[in-house]
């Protein structure tokens, strides 16, 4: 026996319908490299998506073509979301921090067959052109005034490709199941590979991260997504603040410029922030700089790498609450959220830190399993340490054009690469990557351990560990530290300050300062890059 419910489709284009009809008031501010302070409604953002649908219909694109954006967080780039995807064509963002060859790559690998592009990105792709086999054309996404010289071939000014289009469009029937957009991983072992998410899937994504458990969305909020809309849909916030009517403050290019995230937060008065820790340690820099405050500012998110203790303490003195989430590409990303349950406002604080640093409680819709190195499922005691699997309607399935490197197990469950436990109160514990974990004299060692405990040194301004070849343990803990800017921190204060915080056999013997740390396309600390750097390091 079936429901008797009228069988809606859950499609992007229900999100975009919704808002422009219920939220159209609600405001998109935006930085852009033609206008330093954007300002436009919803509603005018859906009136040019409909433009913008006429312009691809006009060039002949087919449901299914994948039309690729080289872009920033900006209004430009919200229109083309919905634009491409509900005309039934698939938004394919990519990140311009990869390498050229893993952007030509997958430019190829996805054949896409336009390019938008901000002007930023145009040396670029003048540079790849002639390797990109699909491609034919491009856009450059600014006005006619500010519209650069360019090499590139059947190129059109995003204003100018808009313009005397009609404003009134009649979206497709889509499936709600068809694919919606791509976003490649960052290919740190081989070559980059492709997510396809459904409109399905990014509706029911949209739905539970505005839960209160969850981000808490609604259309009081005004929501500054620092994380990029070319890195698995800015966590979904392109789609989440529509869907309730939250005004969105784009930061486009000056992401991690302190100074500029201040003035916006402060003129918008932004309340809620997204963004890696390598944001905050830049937002907080300028701020204890330069004695300015963020009264607006109540809480952000801080994902993907763990976020210490220490730059949570120093938010919190700014009147900041940091909330740490976990996800992955695959996950469109979002697999847990940490924000304190009830009981925890009776704990010590040093119970509340406990858990404040974790990832955060299991999401509606997210299942999870840890497993030992026999497959066997271990508890969710908070003590027991495995390899986190998962599954769930936002998870994928499959790479895009990889049928011989399946994604899933026979029971369909994907294997994270993460190393967690996770507690009877459903909290995750990441306590690092498989490959990154470091095994000494038989046993493991967290690296996102002993990096948290460096980060509480006043002197330490960022902090990596990696395994190193060790004559008696066969690998040992190396830290690595960026001190503060203008202090002088010795080797044995440094490593003096772990004692108590960590075991004490997991305390690395030597600690080594640099300049800078390497991160990778999304900001994570690039710890492939660092083993590199020190492979000729040993132990003596």
């Amino acid at each position: 026996m079936n429901g008797l419910i009228m069988d809606s489709q859950l499609t992007i284009t229900s999100i975009m319908n919704h808002a422009d009809r219920i939220n159209g008031k609600s405001e998109i501010v935006s930085v852009t490299a033609d206008n330093p302070h954007h300002r436009c409604t919803y509603s005018d953002a859906f009136r040019r998506a409909r433009q913008m649908a006429n312009a691809l219909k006009g060039v002949g694109f087919e449901s299914g073509d994948r039309i690729a954006t080289l872009a920033w967080n900006d209004y430009r780039h919200f229109e083309l979301y919905y634009a491409i995807s509900c005309s039934g064509q698939v938004c394919h963002t990519i990140n311009p921090r990869l390498f050229p060859e893993q952007i030509e790559y997958i430019i190829n690998h996805a054949e896409d067959k336009f390019i938008f592009t901000d002007p930023m990105f145009v040396p670029l792709l003048e540079a790849l052109q002639d390797k990109l086999t699909s491609v034919e054309g491009f856009v450059v996404m600014t006005d006619a005034a500010h519209m650069p010289d360019t090499s590139l071939k059947n190129v059109h000014c995003y204003e100018t490709f808009i313009e005397g289009q009609p404003d009134t469009f009649v979206w497709p029937d889509l499936s709600e199941n068809s694919a919606s957009s791509m976003c490649y991983t960052s290919g740190t072992t081989g070559n980059p590979k492709g997510v396809v998410y459904s409109h399905r899937s990014t509706v029911l994504h949209s739905i539970v991260g505005s839960l209160p458990d969850v981000m808490n969305l609604s259309g009081s909020d005004v929501i500054m997504p620092i994380v990029p809309m070319f890195h698995v849909n800015a966590w979904g916030t392109a789609y989440s603040a529509p869907m309730v009517g939250a005004k969105l403050v784009f930061p486009g290019s000056k992401m991690a410029d302190g100074e500029t995230l201040t003035n916006l937060i402060n003129a918008e008065k932004v309340g809620y922030s997204l963004g890696v820790p390598t944001v905050w340690l830049a937002l907080v820099g300028y701020l204890n700089a330069s004695g300015r405050t963020v009264e607006t500012l109540k809480s952000v998110v801080s994902g993907g790498s763990a976020c210490p203790l220490s730059l949570m303490k120093e938010m919190e003195k700014h009147g900041v609450m940091v909330h740490m989430g976990w996800g992955m590409t695959e996950m469109s990303p979002l697999g847990s959220y940490n924000r304190p349950m009830d009981w925890m406002q009776d704990s010590t604080e040093e119970q509340q830190d406990t858990y404040r640093v974790r990832a955060g409680r299991v999401v509606f819709g997210v299942e999870m399993k840890i497993i030992d190195g026999d497959n066997n499922e271990l508890p969710w005691d908070g003590v027991a340490s495995g390899v986190l699997l998962v599954k769930g309607p936002w998870v994928c399935s499959g790479y895009y054009r990889l049928d011989d490197k399946p994604a899933v197990d026979a029971d369909g469950w994907f294997n994270t690469g993460d190393m967690a436990s996770i507690d009877e109160f459903g909290y995750v514990t990441i306590t690092d990557r498989i490959k990154d974990v470091i095994k000494s004299g038989g046993e493991w060692i967290s690296s996102i351990d002993v990096e948290n405990a460096a980060m509480a040194h006043p002197d330490v301004q960022e902090a990596a560990v990696i395994g190193v070849p060790h004559p008696k343990w066969t690998e040992r803990p190396l830290l690595i530290v960026i001190p503060v800017e203008g202090s002088t921190p010795d080797k044995a204060s440094v490593l003096a300050s772990l004692e108590g915080q960590i075991a004490k056999w997991w305390i690395p013997e030597d600690c080594v300062f640099v300049d800078e740390i390497p991160h990778t396309a999304t900001g994570k600390i690039s710890k492939k890059d660092l083993r590199d750097q020190f492979k000729d390091y040993e132990y003596s």
